[in-house]
């Protein structure tokens, strides 16, 4: 593109690979050759490789954090993703009709695992599958010229519930939980009326307890004409085993990028598939894809919200899952409940009883995940949840998630899902019991940990500045050889 440059003297010029010049201003040409530096190829391989050791992946160690589903990403299922590459999102149905069907599939195989009617693959994340089921209510209830302005949230909801409900600018009611971490039925059908929109729930819940009274709890949102949501973040825990729709759920959204195995954080795209039961299906974000004779065709149902995202920039994770649900069937993703309740519980026995740490609800089952207290240990050697999950980066393991839910004071939330050994299980319950030792005994290097990572402790509210993190000694003596630059 040529730009408009004014006067001659102020142009400049850069030629392209063709030979063809295009002026610039002078203000963006520089006045000197740009400090690149040379290297041999070895010193730059050997610079991303570092780079690459430095950081911390599901594929690098154990990744326990509660209510994220952080489990290993098989590679087989990531080279699906390239089968979708290619295409441009304007092309004509006919030249992508296998994308097509597998999308189609991916909607019947979810609408059967949730026990639900039909499924929208748009929205690209999990909070945008939330803010799609939010949206649907409030059409629904507009529909019906029903004024509905309070959305109920578990008091151990995950964050974005209330958020997601904000935004539609509804009064968000907090339902808390009894003495048994689950959702306090009395409470609850004090607080319903014809105001209520819906109940948004998880079950299993954040404390990873299983919400036993949930046919009631629908009975109780139901008998106000409000609707119940699910909140799929902890589906892993019962897959193939229970379904959120036989459970009396209306919607429910799903995060492929949990529990069907594609690739979590980072930022990239994620994929927060919503379900939906009976005349909801009418109001699911479009386009859906149906099936008419031999053909895919893509479809906006009746009275649909909308879109969530303009075009299908996340179909490769789509496909990711659809590879991961197609290669372990029906009675492998019941495997994955399985073992992931097995694992989360052999890690309780292991914990149980550990001097400072206090197991929430100790006389309940969990599923796919547990969360400790440590607000005794706190208490008696001043070493927080806080240092807790800084010295288990010491000893080479990611942190569990801490001060979640809040519900639980210095809460450590661990997930340790089903793809992890049972060697590591045993590792993390050593490491854990040392640090509680240690705290007992020595406290001081714990609340100073980690110290073997590439950035060492950092200030808690000025984190998010470059220049306010501190690097760990060994980081120090390798920028001071000249093999690593400085921090950006």
């Amino acid at each position: 593109m040529i730009l408009e440059t004014g006067s001659p003297e102020r142009v400049g010029f850069v030629v392209d690979k063709l030979g063809v010049e295009y002026p610039l201003p002078q203000a963006l040409l520089r006045s000197n050759p740009a400090e690149i530096p040379g290297h041999t190829e070895q010193e730059v391989v050997r610079h991303y490789v570092r780079l690459s050791q430095m950081s911390y992946g599901v594929d690098t160690g154990m990744v326990p954090l509660g209510s994220c589903t952080m489990k290993y990403n098989p590679k087989v299922e990531l080279r699906a993703l390239e089968l979708t590459e290619g295409h441009h999102p304007l092309e004509s149905e006919e030249t992508v009709q296998g994308i097509m069907e597998m999308l189609y599939l991916m909607q019947r195989w979810l609408a059967e695992i949730t026990g639900t009617d039909e499924c929208s693959l748009q929205p690209p994340a999990g909070a945008a599958g939330e803010l799609s089921g939010l949206l649907i209510m409030k059409k629904y209830f507009d529909d019906r010229n029903e004024q509905r302005d309070e959305v109920l949230v578990a008091d151990t909801a995950h964050g974005t519930n209330p958020a997601t409900a904000g935004m539609l600018g509804k009064k968000i009611v907090y339902i808390r939980s009894n003495n048994e971490g689950l959702l306090d039925l009395e409470l609850l059908k004090k607080v319903v009326s014809s105001r209520t929109m819906g109940l948004m729930l998880t079950n299993p819940n954040t404390l990873g307890l299983f919400e036993e009274n949930i046919l009631e709890i629908a009975k109780v949102v139901h008998s106000v004409g409000g609707l119940l949501y699910y909140d799929g973040a902890n589906l892993n825990g019962i897959l193939g085993i229970a379904r959120p729709g036989d459970m009396g759920f209306d919607l429910v959204h799903l995060n492929l990028h949990k529990t069907f195995a594609v690739p979590h954080g980072g930022g990239g795209p994620g994929a927060g598939a919503i379900c939906a039961k009976g005349d909801l299906v009418k109001y699911l974000p479009y386009p859906t894809v149906r099936k008419e004779g031999r053909r895919y065709v893509w479809f906006r149902p009746e009275r649909s919200i909308g879109k969530i995202a303009t075009f299908w920039g996340n179909v490769g994770n789509v496909a990711i899952a659809f590879s991961y649900i197609l290669g372990l069937g029906p009675e492998g993703l019941r495997e994955v409940a399985e073992q992931s309740v097995l694992a989360t519980n052999y890690l309780i026995a292991k914990l149980k009883g550990l001097n400072g740490l206090t197991l929430m609800a100790p006389n309940r089952p969990r599923k796919h995940e547990v969360v400790f207290s440590a607000a005794e240990l706190a208490k008696r050697t001043g070493v927080t949840a806080n240092d807790v999950a800084k010295a288990l980066l010491d000893r080479g393991f990611y942190a569990p998630t801490i001060y979640f839910p809040p519900i639980v004071e210095e809460a450590l939330m661990i997930e340790p899902t089903e793809t992890e050994p049972i060697e590591v299980l045993d590792e993390f319950a050593s490491a854990l019991t040392d640090i509680v030792r240690q705290a007992f005994e020595n406290p001081k290097p714990l609340q100073e940990s980690p110290r073997n990572t590439s950035v060492g402790r950092v200030d808690n509210v000025k984190a998010n500045h470059p220049s306010t993190i501190t690097p760990s000694p060994r980081v120090k003596r390798l920028r001071e050889k000249g093999l690593l630059g400085p921090l950006k």
